[in-house]
């Protein structure tokens, strides 16, 4: 059963003045580490736990093939000054995959899948991306991020979006944050990606203010509370849980555009991941969608629910 609660800031404790930094870069050596160590807390006992465990042992090939990877191709230094100057994101989803390195990326990450354990569907998605070409492998890394995975291609998209995720996030570690603006609601500044989710974060200096968590590259960019991270509206914003359940995990719902967006207390729980907690949290989605709100939220380990 959910409930709705009145929207409202949760106090800042005195003498703490948050000051958020308007973005917050991915640290691609220890994103995926610690996402898989969540993903495989998560799987204890849970009704999707052999999913979860799959997810995080693919979370940790994400990390595993990190350091071998070529370096990739970052915009020039005009390209993304340009971008800057008509509030545009610096990584262009049109150029972001030419060059090696994610062609490299998906084809260690396909080749080293069949160390971990994952369900049939997963296997057979395997088997079948072995004999795809770079092209190919291209094409279905734009459906993931047009967020235009066909229904009867999930399992193999899966593998697509993870070696999507560790290409960006490096792209995006190679930026620099101070140069990052806002290029509007619902839009990562970095690489235009919808947010995954939002969190209320317990970052010294910025405790109990709001980022929104991209989907694509993971870079984490400020956004004030209380306010549609989708259409940007103020009101009409109410908040659901699930009772008896893990009540740092919301979904924030907007009466304007009639969408949701899952909100994570991580300053009350720091082991919160905006992927991971997004996945096992698939039961609010399922109380969303009864209520009539449409997911806002995009992420590609749960497409179609």
């Amino acid at each position: 059963m959910g409930k709705a609660g009145v929207p409202r800031y949760d106090p800042v404790p005195i003498g703490e003045v948050a000051s958020p930094p308007f973005a917050r870069l991915p640290e691609p050596r220890t994103l995926f580490r610690q996402r898989a160590e969540r993903f495989l807390a998560l799987s204890a006992g849970h009704k999707l736990g052999p999913y979860l465990r799959f997810l995080g042992e693919l979370a940790g090939l994400q990390h595993g093939i990190e350091d071998g990877l070529p370096e990739p191709e970052l915009p020039s230094e005009i390209a993304r000054q340009r971008a800057r100057e008509f509030a545009m994101p610096p990584l262009d989803r049109n150029d972001a995959l030419a060059g090696g390195a994610f062609e490299v990326t998906f084809g260690q990450l396909v080749h080293r899948s069949d160390s971990i354990d994952m369900p049939q569907a997963a296997r057979a998605a395997l088997a079948s991306l072995r004999n795809r070409d770079a092209g190919s492998r291209k094409a279905m890394a734009r459906a993931v991020l047009e967020n235009a995975i066909p229904p009867d291609r999930v399992a193999e998209h899966v593998f697509a979006a993870a070696a999507l995720q560790l290409h960006y996030a490096r792209l995006a570690a190679r930026l620099n944050a101070a140069s990052l603006v806002p290029v509007g609601d619902g839009a990562c500044p970095c690489c235009g990606g919808p947010p995954a989710i939002s969190l209320i974060v317990g970052w010294t200096g910025a405790r109990k203010t709001r980022f929104c968590a991209c989907s694509v590259c993971a870079t984490l960019w400020n956004y004030v509370r209380i306010k549609c991270v989708l259409c940007g509206a103020t009101s009409g914003i109410g908040y659901q849980e699930i009772e008896n359940t893990n009540a740092a995990i919301k979904a924030e719902t907007c009466n304007s555009c009639r969408a949701y967006v899952k909100i994570l207390h991580q300053y009350k729980d720091p082991t919160l991941d905006p992927i991971a907690d997004d996945v096992a949290s698939l039961g609010l989605d399922m109380l969303m969608s009864a209520a009539g709100y449409r997911r806002g939220g995009v992420n590609p380990f749960i497409h179609g629910y």
